[in-house]
């Protein structure tokens, strides 16, 4: 394990959402938000949602939780990213959120996403205010993921495990709600043409998963 740094994000362009906001966004959101079911699946966000015609996998599906950190800035919230280490097996180099696969010992989503948060960058569970989750999301390659929605409370310690990560750094949460910057990319996966979102910040190729799920935290902090 190695002292990690969250890299600069520069000025917030509106000031930013306030946590209090977020909260009250997610208070009223929870409602409507549907569950990890199998049976539900069909119904949920994944990579098949661009793609008419396609089907998600409903059998054999990996349960995982992810954090998705809403960092309390000054100058207005910030999503926590982090960018894969570029020697794993699996998605190397890629954007995705802090957290992994439901182990046994993991009492529910929340409790993964933040036992694999603490493990990956150092992100201590008491600077995390649980306030709701999004959809779930389901991938191509048979993950069922929750997401946990958490506010953070900064300054916080972050100590990156050098084999799964390779950096941190936040993007200022306006560009996030930003529809502006939802994009639509497409190429050739397994013979067919796939659409996916892509966010396009600068330095940056947020796309896939980590994309869809952003997409969907802006839509329940904007409608």
């Amino acid at each position: 394990m190695e002292q990690g740094r969250v890299l600069s994000t520069g000025p917030s362009r509106r000031g930013g959402l306030s946590a209090a906001f977020a909260r009250a966004r997610f208070a009223g959101a929870s409602a409507g938000l549907r569950g990890a079911n199998p049976a539900e699946v069909a119904a949920v966000r994944g990579d098949h949602s661009l793609n008419p015609g396609t089907t998600p996998p409903v059998s054999g599906l990996i349960d995982a939780a992810v954090l998705v950190p809403l960092v309390d800035r000054p100058e207005g919230l910030t999503v926590l990213l982090t960018k894969r280490a570029p020697n794993l097996a699996a998605h190397a180099g890629q954007i995705s959120f802090p957290g992994g696969r439901v182990e046994p010992e993991d009492s529910d989503a929340t409790a993964t996403a933040l036992r694999e948060s603490q493990e990956e960058i150092g992100l201590p569970p008491s600077h995390v205010e649980v306030i709701g989750r999004l959809d779930t999301y389901v991938t191509g390659t048979s993950y069922l993921i929750t997401p946990v929605v958490g506010l953070v409370r900064a300054p916080f310690p972050l100590m990156l495990d050098p084999v799964e990560v390779a950096e941190a750094f936040e993007v200022p949460l306006d560009f996030i709600l930003d529809p502006r910057n939802h994009e639509r990319h497409s190429r050739e996966w397994q013979g067919r043409q796939r659409v996916f979102f892509v966010l396009p910040y600068p330095n940056r190729y947020i796309w896939g998963a980590t994309a869809g799920m952003l997409v969907n935290l802006a839509e329940v902090l904007t409608r």
